[in-house]
């Protein structure tokens, strides 16, 4: 197996991306070839300063970057050479299996989306973002933020593709799916989530109604659909509330000395639920839809993210996620010409 890494993204790039890169690699037989995709000099340093490659690695050089703040589609157009481009590039010539790519994510949704186009019969791609949950099962949100406009079909579609996320990478059997509105009631809703309704009871997906903001955290649904600005909303409100939790204990904790002690007493339930929402344990998520595997890692991607993320790479590619949604795809054709 062959995967692509733009080593050059994030705010930790590339230093903590060519770690992550490294680990990946000794830690999984799989990975017959990485590519290293950026700055040549800058990534043959970092490579000596983590002890050197395994004979796997190899560097493909790109002068030119997207940084955090550029307009992505502009950016991904005007610099041909960016390490970004030259990642997708491997990928749409089928030099790699598998990209993963951390930074600036519109530049990522851009640059997979002219490279490597839709797979057949998909209208538009969605993130498809796993957030985890007290009854430890995460649950697949889709679109995370790749298509913040969307029709009846296009969120249908998402409903098939997180369903097969949720099933051949996470492990889900049967994956219950939900629409977000506002209430559970079928007659809840705007036009659009109420036409998608009425779409996904005849879609071949397991689909179980609406659902509400509460229902991501309760564990009762496996994958819920929603447009791209909605979800980047959740998305970034969750992690704003888990930070401010994370404070107000920290600082209810350390007030008076028994409080102190009995934070000492929690620690280690504390780190395990760290661990549990920390956004490094998946590394990414999927923009599902694209003719090829790629994976989109956080801009503040660390080595352990970059790690993990490289690993679902390869998760992807060995269960055959593309062509899971394919065969969705194909299950939904009648359905999408009868609704357009």
């Amino acid at each position: 197996m062959r995967i692509a890494v733009d080593a050059m993204g994030g705010d930790f790039a590339p230093q903590a991306i060519v770690e992550g890169a490294l680990r990946a690699v000794r830690g999984c037989p799989d990975i017959e070839r990485l590519f290293l995709v950026g700055d040549e000099t800058a990534l043959r340093a970092e490579i000596a300063r983590c002890g050197g490659d395994s004979g796997r690695i190899e560097i493909r050089h790109a002068a030119e970057v997207v940084g955090m703040g550029e307009s992505a589609a502009a950016g991904v157009r005007r610099k041909r050479d960016s390490s970004i481009n030259r990642a997708m590039d491997l990928v749409k010539t089928r030099e790699a299996d598998a990209v993963f790519a951390a930074g600036n994510t519109g530049a990522a949704v851009a640059a997979a989306t002219l490279k490597l186009r839709a797979l057949e019969g998909v209208r538009r791609p969605g993130i498809a973002v796993a957030m985890p949950t007290p009854a430890d099962k995460p649950v697949v949100l889709i679109d995370g933020g790749a298509t913040p406009d969307c029709t009846p079909v296009i969120l249908m579609q998402f409903a098939i593709m997180g369903a097969a996320y949720s099933r051949k990478v996470i492990g889900r059997s049967e994956p219950k799916v939900g629409l977000m509105s506002v209430g559970t009631e079928e007659a809840k809703g705007n036009a659009l989530s109420k036409e998608t309704f009425d779409l996904l009871e005849q879609a071949p997906v397991r689909f179980i109604g609406n659902v509400e903001g509460h229902n991501l955290f309760e564990g009762d649904v496996d994958v819920v659909v929603c447009d791209g600005f909605t979800g980047n909303v959740i998305l970034k409100t969750s992690e704003s509330a888990a930070h401010a939790i994370g404070k107000w204990l920290k600082h209810e904790m350390t007030r008076n000395p028994i409080r102190i002690l009995g934070s000492l007493l929690l620690s280690g339930g504390l780190r395990a639920l760290k661990k549990k929402t920390s956004k490094k344990t998946y590394g990414g998520a999927p923009l599902l839809g694209v003719n090829g595997i790629c994976i989109i890692g956080h801009g503040s991607s660390d080595a352990l993210a970059a790690q993990n993320g490289i690993l679902q790479a390869v998760r992807a590619v060995q269960c055959r996620l593309n062509e899971t949604i394919l065969e969705g795809m194909r299950q939904c054709a009648d359905q999408v010409k009868e609704a357009t």
